[in-house]
């Protein structure tokens, strides 16, 4: 089983959540992958942990300030949260939270990159991340959509000393974000049908045993389809957005991605 204790820098290692309603957020995603939620408390701001199995796998909040949308977040593990920062700014990041410590857990920051997608970075102290990953109920990948592909490689080669990796997908390239020799993250062009006022984003993409099922589970749940359940050589996946609007993705892997 994918457990793991730590993560190298400049790997995605944690998701969350920002909820207009966390209560309701913690039922959906409880329903759907089976989540237990664990409120951290008031001196944390009544974050929630959310476990599999009793292992993290993602966080939910409330969202920090008027008009902000629910939406999912990536994070980027790093030695120097303050220092990555600053080199995001002069990439051309946009700063939402300034690097700012978490307890005794961690270091964190939010920036956008310049083509107007949100990522986060963390900085581990005794909090390393997700323990499960790329199991049913935990994510498995995270996938820029962006209109600005060149200016999205330069900023992240620039920040985390990514590698862009362009496929021929056929109708598309994609663009697999490589750390050394070790695919990390994906990247393309953000499809036609998606509307003109959806920004660019990243995509969490959270490992199930069955799509389709978890597709019915979730609108059943009051969840709405993205994009129903399609085969892709890594596997059948389907996109949805939860009662608050907020996208993820749901993938049933291949065997070895074939």
């Amino acid at each position: 089983m994918p457990e793991f204790t730590s993560y190298p820098a400049g790997t995605p290692s944690w998701v969350d959540h920002a909820a207009k309603d966390v209560a309701a957020s913690n039922s959906f995603y409880s329903g759907v992958f089976g989540w237990e939620a664990e409120d951290q408390g008031e001196e944390m701001g009544h974050y929630t942990i959310l476990r599999k199995g009793g292992k993290t796998v993602a966080g939910n909040m409330t969202v920090m300030m008027e008009g902000q949308p629910s939406a999912w977040v990536s994070y980027i593990s790093v030695d120097d949260a303050d220092a990555i920062t600053d080199l995001a700014k002069k990439a051309g990041a946009a700063v939402f939270v300034e690097p700012m410590d978490v307890s005794d857990i961690g270091r964190m920051a939010l920036f956008a990159d310049p083509t107007g997608a949100a990522i986060g970075v963390w900085q581990p102290k005794t909090f390393k991340g997700a323990e499960l990953v790329n199991e049913p109920g935990s994510f498995a990948w995270n996938e820029l959509n962006t209109r600005d592909v060149p200016a999205a490689k330069a900023f992240y080669t620039e920040v985390f000393g990514w590698k862009a990796n362009d496929m021929d997908m056929g109708e598309m390239s994609y663009t697999e974000w490589r750390l050394g020799d070790k695919p990390v993250a994906g990247m393309q062009v953000m499809p036609d049908m998606v509307p003109a006022e959806v920004p660019a984003h990243w995509l969490v993409y959270f490992a199930v045993g069955d799509t389709d099922a978890t597709v019915s589970k979730a609108i059943g749940a009051g969840a709405t389809t993205l994009a129903p359940p399609m085969d892709i050589p890594p596997g059948r996946f389907a996109v949805l957005s939860d009662p608050e609007g907020a996208a993820f993705a749901v993938i049933k892997t291949n065997p070895m991605g074939t």
